[in-house]
């Protein structure tokens, strides 16, 4: 049989994790939390499945989910939404990316992304029929050049795919950047795919932006968000897309023939944890940026050169002044030599730098992130 995607294998977070269970490593590299859901969330999902709630909810998302989401839209981003026309809960944010990508993308559309990218966005994008369009970001600041945006738009341009703030650079995007994002969307007529899985961590006093505070942004965009990431529960798989009506439909028509719908105790669940208002949502940047900070400060003395991490639970480290090996072979060295796990930052790209530069983890506990930079700081 001749693969759709011949150019695809085993994912990098499975090798990494592979070789850190082989070598018995400390596993900085997948990007999942080592702790656990909130006490009061699993409680509600026992609640709701002993209660009997265990059969299909709405293809939407469940009326009391998708209500608490509008509320959570309106305190955030001080927009008003119609939960019924424009919320639709999805088995993870990775299926409401897919699922846009396939609503927008016809045979021969071109979407733009940026590297380093995620690295779901161009097989989706693939699937449908369409070419990604790569635009990359340089180390150490990974700002996007708009010019080259602008150079790169042509008739078969489609939309433009963005993340904020941002995997793998836990780098933000600012309020200059969406004013050009603004200008060439309105100029060309395209959509937008906003990635926001990381809307709530964001650091050092400085408010995540989103497309939800825009409406001329929103107009055209759909907003993509996860549960898994903001309660700690990435197993659960669940997340949501936000968009206007029309765009909304567009999207069913495909989400139905996807999942359907989500799990049924744990839309209920999550709709009672967001109706505690502040709590965990309002107490995650910090939470995070704790751990940031251990990170950080337990790295001081190595003689890796740290980048700044405005948001996400990510964080890079340059490595050019321990080694000349590429990073991929820089990464297998560390999980074998010195027993701790990373992701090489070129696997997010179309055509890679030669950056020597890694990605670590720091979704984990505080003794864990200790340990992890004592191994480095051996080097």
């Amino acid at each position: 049989m001749e693969s759709k995607l011949p150019h695809l294998g085993t994912s990098i977070f499975t090798h990494m994790t592979g070789l850190a269970n082989q070598h018995n490593a400390i596993n900085l590299s997948q990007g999942f939390p080592e702790f656990d859901a909130p006490k009061l969330l699993k409680q509600r999902l026992a609640h709701y499945s002993e209660q009997g709630f265990n059969q299909y909810s709405p293809s939407s998302g469940a009326i009391p989910l998708q209500t608490q989401i509008a509320n959570l839209v309106k305190r955030k981003y001080q927009l008003e939404i119609t939960p019924a026309d424009t919320v639709t809960v999805t088995s993870g944010a990775t299926e409401a990316l897919f699922v846009a990508i396939q609503a927008v993308t016809r045979p021969g559309d071109e979407i733009i992304i940026f590297d380093p990218a995620y690295d779901s966005y161009e097989p989706a994008i693939e699937l449908a029929g369409g070419r990604a369009v790569h635009i990359a970001m340089q180390a150490p600041d990974y700002a996007i050049d708009w010019p080259q945006v602008a150079e790169a738009i042509n008739d078969k341009t489609r939309a433009i795919i963005i993340n904020s703030p941002h995997n793998p650079s836990a780098k933000t995007l600012k309020a200059s950047d969406f004013k050009a994002l603004k200008n060439l969307l309105i100029r060309h007529d395209l959509l937008l795919i906003s990635d926001e899985v990381y809307e709530h961590i964001a650091f050092d006093e400085t408010p995540h932006i989103s497309v939800l505070k825009d409406p001329e942004l929103f107009a055209r965009a759909f907003v993509i968000s996860s549960f898994g990431k903001t309660f700690h529960c990435t197993g659960w798989k669940m997340g949501y897309c936000i968009a206007p009506k029309l765009l909304s439909e567009e999207f069913r028509k495909i989400h139905q023939y996807v999942t359907f719908s989500s799990f049924t105790p744990a839309q209920l669940a999550l709709a009672d944890m967001l109706a505690e208002q502040g709590g965990h949502v309002d107490e995650l940047a910090d939470f995070y940026q704790q751990k940031r900070d251990v990170l950080v400060n337990a790295l001081q003395d190595s003689r890796f050169t740290i980048l700044p991490s405005e948001g996400t639970y990510f964080l890079l480290l340059d490595y050019s002044a321990i080694s000349d090996l590429d990073d991929m072979a820089f990464c297998e060295y560390l999980v074998k030599e010195v027993g701790m796990a990373a992701i090489p930052l070129s696997v997010f790209y179309q055509n890679a730098p030669d950056d020597k530069v890694i990605r670590l983890c720091f979704a984990k506990e505080d003794d864990t992130l200790v340990e992890a930079a004592e191994k480095l700081c051996s080097l």
